[in-house]
């Protein structure tokens, strides 16, 4: 095969009825196995928003946050049920990508891969960000400057990530071994300190603890509507398992029962865990600075429980940037092979790692440490926003490539796989409509939220500035592979 992407440049590739192929996923090693698909879809959907996220948007919000994980919990499934039923069809390393290109011609793919790298490059930044504030907690590390804890919380995960697959998806299951296990322990004693209403810090566990403090919208709806960004944000993770299916034996019968168990997983950890943390402490008891979480078990003073806690979030951190660089690291080949990202980000090691585009992603994280350095107070919720944006045109482009294969799956083109987006087209359509919105409200929010939505001409502006640069060497391989 050809070392070439094989989509047109400008029209989308595929006569009806003839298999798409793509040349960026020759070299990759099949060395991710069930168990290793399963715990990476559990730890895309528990993550740094989550484990960090919350307390601020708790504290803001009341418990009504709750309310806001369970209804972008629903569209975040929709989003990834939509990938599985494309993965399906054509696993495929590139994914959604991939999937652009052929539905949509080379500027899909294009747009959709390097909005994807606006999400995860600055993700990594509030990884690092996250890592640096949770090493903060324990007294060993509060007078180690935060920069310096987010260059060496970087330079572990990239080392690690360069090994091989294999390794990245060993690190991934143990990583969401223990979000899970941790999640799990604090479910258990949150229940029974709400039964048995137990004293959590002075306050007395259970239904009171949110009766009391202004009941479920103690500062109105409008707040947990402007925080919906952010808990989008808390989702953004869902999608990896359908990159790393193109890395996996059989993926017809590993993906169905992995995407749906996102479902109950989200309910089971998002929603019940805010839950569990609106009775148990006052919403004004948590803060943007500490995990909730150690909050809780501080409140406790069980001894050692808090830093236990700490020390699982910090694995949070570390588990997201390490998907990060996993993912964009493929989804940058893809690119660079159809010729529409660097050259360098298509090369791979013999490991089977593209290391090229996950020494691009890193480079951000430097970058994100000079941001800890300059402003580290501000850096989590700066770049918090400009990955939603990210993530927003990401799953944008997710649900337009599924809405274009129905529509060809409709004319007879294409043939669906017995695994479905349930209710197409109109799920794919409300999917839509739900992302708009929420850039709408994070105008609504001002700030930093109504800049970010500000700065939206200038990333356009600089997505058809790059299409220009790249539009020659797309070209001239889709010619010279005879498309």
């Amino acid at each position: 095969m050809s070392d070439r992407a094989t989509a047109a440049a400008e029209t989308p590739a595929g006569a009806p009825g003839a298999p798409h192929v793509d040349a960026g996923d020759a070299g990759y090693r099949k060395d991710l196995k069930s168990r290793h698909i399963n715990m990476i879809a559990i730890g895309g959907a528990i993550g740094t928003g989550l484990f960090l996220g919350a307390g601020g948007r708790m504290a803001n919000t009341g418990p009504s946050l709750f309310l806001a994980y369970a209804v972008c919990g629903v569209f975040a499934f929709l989003v990834v049920r939509a990938l599985g039923e494309l993965v399906l069809y054509r696993p495929s390393s590139g994914a959604f990508v991939s999937y652009a290109r052929e539905f949509m011609g080379e500027k899909g793919a294009y747009t959709a891969g390097w909005l994807y790298f606006l999400n995860w490059s600055t993700t990594a930044v509030a990884d690092i960000t996250a890592a640096a504030t949770y090493a903060h907690f324990w007294s060993m590390f509060s007078d180690v400057p935060q920069w310096v804890l987010a260059l060496i919380a970087l330079a572990v995960v990239l080392a690690a990530n360069l090994i091989s697959v294999k390794y990245f998806g060993e690190m991934e299951f143990w990583f969401a071994i223990v979000k899970v296990a941790a999640l799990v322990v604090f479910m258990v004693v949150g229940i029974v300190l709400v039964a048995t209403s137990h004293d959590v810090g002075g306050h007395t566990a259970g239904l009171a603890t949110i009766g009391d403090n202004g009941g479920i919208f103690p500062s109105g709806v409008m707040p947990m509507l402007l925080l919906i960004q952010g808990v989008v944000f808390a989702y953004a993770s869902v999608e990896l398992c359908g990159v790393a299916a193109g890395e996996t034996e059989n993926p017809e019968k590993i993906m169905p029962k992995a995407i749906n168990s996102i479902m109950w997983r989200v309910g089971l950890f998002y929603v019940g865990s805010v839950i569990l943390l609106a009775l148990l402490l006052p919403y004004t008891a948590y803060s943007a600075d500490e995990s909730p979480f150690v909050t809780v078990f501080d409140r406790l003073g069980i001894p050692g429980s808090a830093g236990v806690m700490n020390l699982v979030v910090l694995t949070a951190a570390l588990s997201s940037l390490n998907s990060g660089l996993y993912s964009t690291g493929r989804i940058l080949r893809s690119m660079s092979l159809a010729g529409s990202a660097p050259r360098f980000t298509g090369v791979m090691n013999r490991g089977g790692v593209p290391y090229g585009g996950i020494l691009l992603t890193a480079g951000f994280g430097v970058a994100g440490v000079v941001l800890n350095y300059v402003m580290p107070g501000e850096a989590f919720e700066l770049v918090l926003n400009f990955a939603s944006v990210g993530i927003i045109g990401t799953w944008a482009m997710i649900m337009l490539c599924s809405l274009v294969f129905w529509i060809r799956s409709q004319e007879g083109a294409l043939t669906r796989p017995g695994y479905r987006l349930p209710g197409a087209p109109f799920t794919q359509l409300a999917t839509l409509l739900f992302l708009a919105s929420v850039l709408v409200l994070m105008w609504l929010d001002g700030g930093i939220a109504r800049t970010t939505v500000n700065c939206l001409p200038l990333i356009a502006a600089a997505l058809v500035g790059g299409w220009f640069l790249v539009r020659g060497r797309v070209r001239e391989l889709a010619a010279g592979s005879g498309r």
